[in-house]
């Protein structure tokens, strides 16, 4: 079966199918390194870690390149700020990205190009673009002219006039066209620069990632991601200039992942609402241990499509751990090996594994939706119970095991030793309690799962129903019961629910 993705471009899922049979090429917009990340760049570095690790999962040769942007306002106002230099602010913070990347579980890619360290290419094709005759100097500078590129706005999916209407364009009188973007700035005095035909300046933010993709994978790729802020108009300025530039098509199949939010608000530092991830690691209130914090973590980003926004809370921590408590708990008790066990269940064992394998990779899939998936996961545990109360020999009980651990690789989760695993610990749930305003029990049994979870869940089992898969349905109505929230199914097609 094919793997589908939603190409951004087309506005539609489709088959995808490399430049290369097997080899798979992939460039990801990184962070500007001017402050510790925040959720928002987790989720948008976690994403794209889990298609590199599926495509690879699924027999492909993946080359993934995510940039480094280590020149910019933001670096040199920060720099000001703390008084240190610019490359120093640059480097501290591409080390604290390493630490909590590292936290996550989130594999470095292949390559990890800084802008800094491919000016000539940048030159070189802000040079190719003035021969075109597509960008011109303006006192120092070179700005691409965007009216001289026909197929602008093919991405955002609207045309100049729209996009000039509701764009926040630099206001410069001397530019030929407002929407016209800088591809080099002139350096201001006390600024870093580099020596170019044009004066020494520095480059344009969009012009850095398509130097630094041609340079590595080529004119032309297969996917190029980043978050849905991007699409308008760093990726739209990434279309115009490289195309431009090459003659050729650029990436072949555009990745966006939503936002974080809290209170429905875009999760940013401009905004001021945002947490960043060594902070949500030192004050968790689910394990003293990072590796733990990181799996839940991980699990709460892959709760939700990666296309949709999803929304943060102080629950969210506490459920994801309490989701991944069932998966762990049964593998603790799969290796509980009983040499004089019965094994009347070990008939239904292969079946039941197949149509796990088959779940999982129908999900996956299809536009990787790890939400279906971790439903997959724990249909499969209820399914298990079942034959574990017939009784399932110590070989059915390994290989069920290894399976969980199989299909949960590419997602980095139920990867720890299980015996390490803290199930219904209730010594941090109880201390959150006392600073939360969430009312978080010290019982986990008893602790109040969030309204959009329990919304989430009933999507999920109202999906099923809808293709008869009858069994996970009714798993996520049992692990519903069991926390409390009881169903009603009305006759109008709806589902009521209650605590």
């Amino acid at each position: 079966m094919s793997i589908f993705l939603y190409n951004t471009k087309t506005k539609k899922k489709e088959a995808f199918a490399p430049l290369l049979p097997g080899k798979v090429s992939m460039y990801v917009c990184g962070v500007t390194v001017y402050d510790d990340c925040h959720l928002g760049h987790a989720r948008s570095a976690l994403t794209f870690d889990i298609i590199r690790d599926y495509l690879e999962f699924s027999g492909y040769q993946v080359t993934y390149v995510r940039n480094f942007t280590d020149i910019d306002d933001k670096i040199l106002n920060r720099a000001e700020k703390d008084g240190v230099a610019w490359n120093e602010i640059s480097e501290r913070y591409i080390q604290n990205f390493y630490r909590d990347m590292g936290a996550l579980g989130i594999s470095r890619p292949t390559a990890e190009p800084r802008a800094t360290e491919h000016m000539q290419d940048i030159l070189t094709m802000v040079e190719g673009l003035v021969s075109n005759g597509i960008a011109y100097q303006l006192e120092g500078g070179v700005y691409f002219s965007v009216k001289k590129f026909a197929s602008y706005g093919e991405l955002s999916g609207k045309n100049l006039e729209e996009l000039q209407a509701g764009a926040r364009v630099e206001i410069d009188v001397r530019k030929q066209d407002p929407m016209d973007f800088a591809l080099w700035k002139a350096s201001k005095l006390g600024e870093p620069g580099w020596e170019s035909p044009w004066g020494k300046g520095r480059p344009g933010w969009h012009i850095e990632c398509s130097a630094m993709s041609v340079a590595t994978l080529g004119p032309t790729f297969d996917i190029h991601g980043g978050g849905k802020d991007l699409i308008f108009p760093h990726h739209e300025n990434e279309i115009a200039q490289s195309c431009a530039y090459t003659g050729k098509e650029f990436a072949r199949y555009w990745v966006h992942n939503g936002f974080v939010t809290v209170d429905k608000e875009k999760m940013s530092k401009s905004l001021g609402n945002f947490f960043t991830i060594r902070e949500i690691i030192d004050k968790s209130p689910v394990s003293d241990s990072e590796a733990i914090i990181g799996e839940c973590l991980r699990y709460y980003l892959m709760s939700t499509h990666y296309r949709s926004d999803l929304n943060w809370s102080e629950q969210s921590l506490p459920e994801a751990k309490i989701a991944m408590d069932s998966i762990y708990g049964l593998i603790q008790r799969l290796e509980e090996f009983d040499s004089e066990g019965s094994n009347q269940g070990d008939e239904d064992c292969d079946p039941v594994l197949q149509k796990f394998t088959n779940n999982f990779k129908k999900s996956m899939d299809d536009d990787f939706n790890t939400p279906k998936v971790l439903g997959t996961f724990h249909a499969l545990r209820g399914e298990v119970n079942k034959l574990l109360v017939k009784g399932l020999s110590n070989e059915a009980k390994k290989k069920v095991s290894e399976s969980l651990k199989k299909y949960g690789e590419p997602l980095g989760i139920f990867q720890l030793s299980a015996k390490g695993w803290p199930v219904n610990s209730t010594k941090h749930f109880a201390h959150a309690s006392v600073e939360s305003n969430h009312n978080i029990s010290s019982n986990v049994e008893k602790f109040e799962i969030s309204t959009e979870w329990i919304e989430q869940q009933i999507q999920l089992r109202n999906e099923a129903r809808t293709k008869k898969n009858f069994a996970t349905a009714d798993t996520i109505r049992n692990e519903l019961a069991d926390r409390g929230i009881i169903l009603e199914d009305r006759p109008d097609g709806t589902t009521r629910w209650k605590r």
